[in-house]
């Protein structure tokens, strides 16, 4: 009996210590639950009739869930036979990549992870690089069936083609010359471009950039830096990296926007469209005004990313002043500081955002400072627990018998070593932000209703949710999304940057 637990246990370990047995196991339940969600859309229940491009669409997805349910128990037995996934499995890999012609995301970043078996951050970071460039050249591409498009609409898709080329290149010269402790040094002529090509949006190509000289100017010394070591174990991290790149996409989308998107259908009446479900020339349909649904969301994203990242770096910049002086100084400054950010907050922070928009108006300057001063007492009080614990530490009383000032310790040397915490939770609350953001917009006191936001997007679909039920829908489900992909960024940081962890 005590034989059987042990071999039980033994098992779960071998299983669980796995990252691509648990990103398989992963892969598939996300992929399987897309294929069924396509399979009950694919039927049009009052004619009986049969949505053909949602029927591929099913049977696309549903092909390669069944490869990834293969892929799955295939790489089980060989853990538990041979200790390690066999290269005849790995090969399979290659297959999956094949789903990104289906829209599959999860099971080609699967495939692109499966197929390498030693993966340096390096490589995780150029692979979703190369995604998230695909993903807006392919909804950049749907305004082709649109009547017109804009007048940068082909110099801004050639343009991202040639960065996309450039991406693929990187991505093969990256997974050949990059290891976990080396990049050869020519590397240094693609990542300086990588780096300038972030000017489409694509954080990836700027974060990949900057590892890939930090790599280079450290080669021959095996020693991680702190960032280093937290990237290792980010990209590690499904989850996380899935959160992360939904948000760089939503952001590089928001940026080629400017460029890909005609303006006019998010925000011009069409009297001749209203109320139209989706097809090719309107993927998401229309609203009751005849506003093109898909414009309205793309353009959408950008007021919740501005706003969520705006309200939330101002009191992180703000409280962090405020509680690094008040943990520092102590005593009388601690008192005056914290009572103070006490009274603020008692005051509820919805309660505070919609007063402060009654008194001055219903605009996007106006939510931002809303969302932002009642935010201000948690990260003071967070970053002042941070000041309490870091000015014990012996390089704080170094720097005091230097005759460095007060301003130089608190500035150079406590708060970079206090920021963790608040990169964690200022992380976690973005979604918070964008959820406020798009309350306050329903409720009519957030941004102006003429804007395309997602709050004021659901806000009119609510109204149709038994006739047109896509308008209240899709924003919703976009909302969805962005709050869970912070939601799971923040817990993969939190997890990278907790030592305790280790």
């Amino acid at each position: 009996m005590i034989n059987k637990l042990n071999s039980k246990r033994h098992t779960n370990h071998q299983l669980k210590s796995s990252p691509e047995y648990s990103q398989a196991s992963f892969t598939f339940v996300l992929s399987l639950a897309i294929t069924v969600i396509l399979l009950l859309n694919s039927f049009h229940y009052a004619d009986g009739t049969v949505r053909s491009w949602v029927f591929l669409a099913f049977a696309a997805y549903a092909v390669f869930t069944i490869i990834q349910l293969i892929i799955a128990i295939l790489i089980r037995r060989d853990l538990l036979q041979a200790g390690d996934i066999r290269r005849s499995t790995r090969l399979l890999g290659y297959v999956q990549l094949l789903s990104i012609l289906s829209g599959n995301l999860f099971t080609t970043v699967f495939g692109c992870n499966l197929v390498k078996k030693r993966k340096p951050p390096e490589y995780t970071i150029a692979v979703y690089m190369l995604l998230t460039q695909l993903c807006v050249m392919a909804i950049s591409a749907l305004n082709l069936f649109k009547p017109y498009v804009s007048n940068t609409f082909l110099p801004a898709m050639f343009g991202l083609l040639i960065i996309t080329v450039f991406h693929f290149a990187s991505l093969l010269l990256v997974a050949k010359y990059v290891d976990g402790h080396y990049a050869h040094p020519k590397l240094v002529w693609i990542a300086l471009p990588l780096a300038l090509s972030a000017v489409s949006g694509n954080l990836f190509a700027l974060v990949l950039g900057i590892n890939l000289l930090a790599k280079i100017r450290r080669n021959g010394n095996p020693a991680l830096t702190r960032w280093g070591d937290v990237w290792v174990k980010l990209t590690g991290n499904s989850t996380a990296m899935l959160g992360l790149f939904f948000v760089v996409f939503l952001f590089c989308l928001s940026v080629c926007s400017l460029l890909t998107f005609e303006y006019s259908f998010a925000i011009d009446n069409n009297y001749s469209a209203i109320l139209l479900p989706p097809s090719l020339e309107y993927p998401l349909g229309t609203d009751n005004f005849g506003r093109d649904l898909f414009s309205r969301i793309v353009y959408g994203a950008r007021i919740s990313l501005i706003v969520g990242f705006a309200s939330t770096l101002v009191p992180v910049v703000i409280g962090g002043i405020l509680g690094a002086i008040s943990g520092y100084y102590g005593r009388h400054t601690d008192n005056i500081i914290m009572r103070m950010l006490d009274v603020l907050y008692a005051i509820p922070g919805i309660l505070l955002a919609v007063a402060i928009i009654a008194a001055f108006g219903a605009n996007t300057v106006n939510l931002i400072i809303a969302l932002s001063v009642g935010a201000i007492p948690t990260y003071a009080r967070t970053m002042r627990a941070n000041v309490l614990l870091v000015s014990t530490y012996e390089y704080v009383d170094a720097a005091r018998a230097f005759g460095s000032s007060n301003l130089s310790i608190i500035f150079k040397h406590i708060v970079p070593n206090s920021l963790a915490p608040m990169i964690v939770k200022s992380t976690l609350t973005i979604g918070s932000a964008v959820i406020a953001t798009s309350s306050l917009s329903y409720l009519g006191l957030g941004v102006e209703p003429h804007i395309p936001e997602w709050g004021n997007i659901l806000k009119i679909g609510s109204t149709y949710l038994e006739t047109h039920s896509y308008l209240a829908i899709y924003p919703g489900l976009a909302i969805i999304m962005l709050v869970l992909s912070f939601n799971f960024l923040g817990d993969g940081l939190r997890d990278a940057l907790d030592p305790k962890l280790d």
